[in-house]
């Protein structure tokens, strides 16, 4: 099964911008007021389909595979621009499609970009919804809610933290259990949502994962030596490498003196095990639960706490005037929309419709 099967009423089509070809889905009437979601890491558009089609009746549901992933062209991301470049994609986008004013939904990585549309595009969006998101510092090689570096190089960040066994399964297209940690499955479904949930559409997810464009240059990327544990540093190209901290410094920045502020929903999973303070996907707490050697220690490389950053970052936003809801949901992993899809629909139509009313 090496394509997807798109559900009825998703219309899967292609675009050509000033930056590359993009493979998007749409669902809904072009003439209601867009609503643009993001993806996350190892990942398409095609995860989701279900969501979208709850909204599909009153907003133009848009959802792009974000350069790296699924059927968009396969270009190089240039990582010492951390973000700049989804950034710069989903911005021709946004003006190829005429899409402003709108609501904005972004998911783990794609929450990640989100807070860098929110920086450039903030006069354009009408409601932003961040799902899981990455939190603004980065991801990796950092501590403290604050996101300060643990070592000078930003050690334990960027596309030398992938599991080789993981990656080169990716690349094979294993769709097997064969390995209880690194088959892409497996991973997908320990990971993408609490373990034990069952998603419906897991084979059409898991060909999504498997679409990821993998090389040196793309996944995992390339990767630095480090004389600092856990022995690699960021590289220059893929989509791990853009989201080390070493190359988004100025993302809280930006994201905080954006004029004017759209309101923003932080929907998360209590039992999220990639975006949280114990994230399995983190090489510190990986050394802290044994599963990376030659930890050195809390006080050298403690785990990164993603959700007190999170939590800080949109404290700093209130505190600047920006108005944040929240909604944490109990036996619920990394993807709310799937494992949660009515308390979630729910969360975000309340929000969205807050602003309807005003």
């Amino acid at each position: 099964m090496n394509r997807i099967n798109h559900l009825p009423g998703i219309t899967s089509q292609f675009l050509e911008t000033d930056r590359l070809r993009m493979h998007l889905l749409t669902a809904g009437d072009k003439h209601n007021t867009p609503m643009l979601f993001l993806h996350g890491n190892t990942c398409t558009s095609t995860i989701w389909e279900e969501f979208m089609l709850q909204y599909a009746d009153e907003f133009y549901c848009v959802a792009p595979d974000l350069r790296g992933f699924g059927d968009t062209e396969k270009k190089v991301i240039d990582a010492t621009r951390g973000i700049r470049d989804w950034l710069d994609d989903i911005t021709a986008l946004i003006k190829k499609m005429d899409l402003s004013p709108f609501h904005l939904v972004g998911h783990s990585l794609g929450g990640f970009v989100c807070w860098g549309i929110i920086a450039r595009h903030a006069a354009d969006i009408l409601t932003v919804t961040l799902i899981s998101p990455g939190p603004p510092m980065g991801f990796g090689g950092i501590h403290g809610e604050q996101g300060k570096a643990n070592n000078i190089d930003y050690s334990g960040s960027g596309g030398g933290i992938v599991v080789d066994a993981f990656a080169d399964r990716l690349i094979a297209g294993d769709r097997s259990k064969d390995h209880p940690l690194y088959s892409p499955r497996n991973m997908m479904n320990r990971l993408f949502w609490k373990e034990g949930f069952k998603a419906k559409r897991e084979e059409d997810i898991l060909t999504a994962m498997l679409q990821i464009h993998t090389g040196d240059k793309y996944y995992p990327g390339d990767s630095e030596k480090s004389e600092y544990w856990p022995g690699v540093a960021p590289g220059r190209y893929g989509p791990v490498n853009a989201l080390s901290p070493k190359y988004n410094q100025t993302l809280l920045d930006d994201f905080l003196n954006a004029e004017p502020k759209p309101p923003l929903l932080w929907i998360h999973g209590k039992d999220d095990n990639i975006i949280s303070d114990t994230s399995f996907s983190d090489p510190g707490y990986q050394g802290k639960m044994n599963l990376r050697e030659g930890w050195p220690g809390d006080e050298q490389y403690p785990p990164q706490p993603m959700e007190s950053q999170i939590t800080y970052s949109l404290a700093e936003y209130e505190s600047k005037g920006g108005r944040v809801y929240r909604e944490k949901i109990s036996d619920c992993g990394h993807t709310p929309f799937i494992e949660k899809p009515g308390i979630t629909k729910q969360a975000l139509l309340n929000h969205v419709r807050k602003i309807i009313k005003q």
